[in-house]
């Protein structure tokens, strides 16, 4: 016989059927009860011990998290909730689970303990909840690009160059760090470096897959990127994974409609797919809401939420817009916005999350920003003052989808990166793509735990990557 996943078995299997199961134990009550999980699924399997024919010493290594093997027999339940169980035959343990020292034990844990046994945290209902959904969406987003014609590109992860312009990159060295080599200058000599340049792990594939773009038309990357950023939020991660199409041909309208579309197929893949960890993770949602004011509450549900958004057409303003519904509210004329709102500020998330939550009352893009608070790279509007950029707020989160149509003028690039002091001898073959076949292009970049957290219900970032790397943290 081979082993049949506890998914398969529940979803198919027969009274009579004669199956074996391998998985770890959820819980063991009275001696007789033993709830098995594999992964496969949210729901544990019932096995059904004949304790008086089974030796003592053997049950009592049936504890919380033992592997174990089981071969039975296939019998209806007679318990609710469940359409069969395993009347157990033969049981074997695989690996023995110390009761005293196992963290884990059934029952309530905080998120921050959990964090803290992140080797662990799979086994239970939640975080495999959403290490379920984070597979499903990764899957969703592969499906998405390659059903449309796109081409999967790997960029580089150690880059020469800051693609943002922020300077908050890590440093990739082989030097010593207590004596460099140095020039003349008594600078630090790059040169002598293993890449005899300076490098750091890269911020966004961006530029690189512009070079896609501007060959095979239409290209995404998919993989980890990092920010230096001293940012403990439950928005932030040091290391995280970012989504980034760029498509030849594309202006800002048809970026708009890619973002919007893809976005709309990811949910609607995981709530068609992935019905049961949605509706644990649903009543999950709804059990946290009640915990908070009522004022923070959710008017929706988490399924019902996500199908709004599904459903509903994202509002489309300009920042100009934006900042006019934002100096009426009601937050800035008590002067309840930590940051005061003015034309040429970078908006904050309390700004965002009004426009979203409080004023549409659905997902929002936003057109056109300030140039000064935006990247070189960024499509300059005729007035001189904005961009043709878009960023899309969810309700929850604030901005997850952050894209522009691209500078396809060598001049105006040239100029920009001047005004910015960014070298060209960095970014010298970035320029030559508008030299050699310049066309308009466009693209956006999604991070991908901000998806995985705004589907899953889940409010802190840190609980939707499996090891989160964050300021003072790279444990595991």
């Amino acid at each position: 016989m081979r082993r049949i996943k506890i998914k398969e078995l529940l979803a198919s299997g027969e009274p009579g059927q004669k199956v074996i199961v391998k998985g770890w134990v959820r819980t063991f009550r009275s001696n007789r009860f033993i709830a098995i999980n594999d992964g496969s699924t949210i729901n544990n399997l019932q096995a059904v011990v004949d304790f008086e024919n089974m030796p003592e010493e053997l049950l009592r290594r049936v504890t919380t998290s033992a592997a174990i093997s089981v071969v039975g027999v296939v019998a209806e339940s007679m318990g609710k909730g469940q359409r069969i169980e395993l009347q157990v035959e033969q049981l074997e343990i695989l690996g023995d689970s110390h009761p005293e020292e196992y963290p884990l034990q059934p029952k309530k844990h905080s998120m921050e303990f959990l964090r803290e046994n992140a080797h662990l945290r799979p086994r239970t209902n939640t975080i495999s909840a959403v290490y379920r959904l984070r597979h499903a969406l990764a899957f969703a987003v592969h499906k998405f690009f390659n059903d449309k014609g796109f081409y999967y590109m790997h960029t580089p992860i150690v880059t020469g160059s800051d693609a943002e312009g922020a300077g908050e990159t890590f440093r990739v060295t082989t030097l010593d760090p207590v004596n460099p080599p140095k020039t003349e200058e008594g600078k630090v000599n790059y040169a002598e470096d293993f890449f005899g340049k300076e490098t750091n792990l890269t911020v966004s594939g961006q530029l690189e897959a512009e070079v896609g773009a501007m060959s095979m038309g239409e290209v995404y990357t998919f993989g980890p990127t990092f920010r230096a950023e001293n940012s403990n939020t439950t928005r932030h991660l040091a290391e995280f994974w970012m989504i980034e199409p760029e498509m030849a041909f594309y202006d800002l309208e048809d970026n708009m409609d890619l973002a919007e579309e893809m976005v709309k197929f990811l949910i609607n893949y995981v709530l068609e797919n992935y019905p049961e960890d949605m509706e644990f993770l649903d009543k999950r949602a709804a059990d946290e809401e009640k915990s908070k004011p009522q004022k923070e509450r959710w008017e929706m549900g988490l399924v019902e939420r996500l199908k709004f958004v599904v459903d509903n057409s994202f509002e489309r303003i300009t920042y100009t817009k934006a900042i006019e519904i934002l100096e009426n509210s009601k937050p800035h004329k008590k002067k309840q916005f930590k940051v005061p709102v003015e034309w040429g500020i970078d908006l904050g998330s309390e700004h965002e999350r009004f426009l979203v939550e409080k004023h549409f009352k659905k997902p929002v893009i936003i057109t056109d920003y300030p140039k000064d608070i935006k990247a070189f790279y960024m499509k300059q509007n005729d007035d001189g003052k904005t961009v043709r950029a878009m960023d899309i707020l969810f309700p929850g989160i604030g901005e997850i989808i952050g894209g522009a149509q691209r500078e396809e003028s060598f001049s105006k690039l040239q100029q920009r990166m001047a005004e910015m002091d960014i070298p060209e001898s960095e970014l010298w073959w970035y320029l030559d793509l508008r030299k050699f076949g310049t066309a308009p292009h466009s693209g956006y970049g999604l991070g991908f735990e901000r998806i995985v957290q705004f589907v899953s219900g889940m409010g802190n970032i840190r609980d939707v990557i499996p090891f989160p790397r964050t300021p003072k943290n790279a444990e595991f």
